[in-house]
């Protein structure tokens, strides 16, 4: 599905990524791990259009994205929910998730609902301003937004920051079961045990290279990967 080779990508002139090669295939849950400032959220936001692109390829269903307009990635089925700024605060929860479907009025409402079954707690908070609620529920009502196109691929920028250590888990589990429904995820995520145990592969980036790759659980049990990354 999504297929990232001899990627050099950064932001203006400074260059953060350095002949990055990942993939991810249909319905498969891919978790990107490593240090602070290795390059895993610009890896995920040069999928979406976000960084300046130097060189390498990325192709989404074997057509080249780098370099055209974000609308346009959405529209070829990839969603995006970022670790800040995630929502609009000072909106409804219901019209947050009609942003979310700006680009395809017509399908709104059927996909209004099932973002409201998979997500109870939107539903019954719809009328309540966004801003207002707890982080847990925020994080849920971004998902949400970016699930309202029906993406094909997700991108998930660290969705557990800043949430209680008893919503983690909650968490995990509506990600489970948003692959589980036939999403594909790429995700980038701090709790790196906790991701590379849930999911189908991981990659480990150090200063902006791969350094490691492989199913989640063989990351999990790589001595040198758990001294260098995991704690321990």
């Amino acid at each position: 599905m999504l297929e990232i080779t001899g990627l050099d990508a950064g932001y203006g002139d400074l260059q953060i990524l350095t002949d990055v090669d990942m993939h991810v295939d249909d319905g498969e849950y891919v978790t990107i791990v490593g240090p602070n400032g290795a390059g895993k959220s610009t890896a995920m936001k040069s999928v979406f259009g976000l960084t300046t692109h130097m060189d390498g390829t990325i192709t989404f269903r074997d057509e080249r994205i780098a370099g055209i307009d974000t609308p346009e990635i959405i529209r070829r089925g990839i969603g995006f929910v970022p670790q800040t700024d995630n929502i609009f605060p000072t909106m409804t929860v219901r019209e947050n998730l009609e942003m979310g479907s700006y680009i395809d009025e017509e399908s709104a409402d059927e996909a209004l609902q099932a973002v409201f079954d998979r997500f109870p707690i939107l539903e019954e908070r719809q009328r309540q301003r966004a801003g207002t609620m707890s982080g847990g529920q925020r994080q849920m009502l971004a998902m949400g937004s970016a699930l309202m196109l029906d993406p094909d691929l997700l991108l998930l920028d660290e969705p557990s920051a800043g949430l209680a250590p008893d919503l983690v888990d909650e968490m995990f589990d509506k990600i489970d079961e948003i692959n589980e429904a036939g999403t594909a995820i790429l995700m980038v995520e701090q709790n790196a045990k906790e991701a590379l145990r849930r999911c189908d592969r991981g990659y480990v980036l150090v200063n902006g290279e791969n350094a490691y790759d492989g199913p989640g659980t063989e990351l999990l049990g790589d001595d040198e990967v758990r001294q260098r990354f995991l704690g321990g």
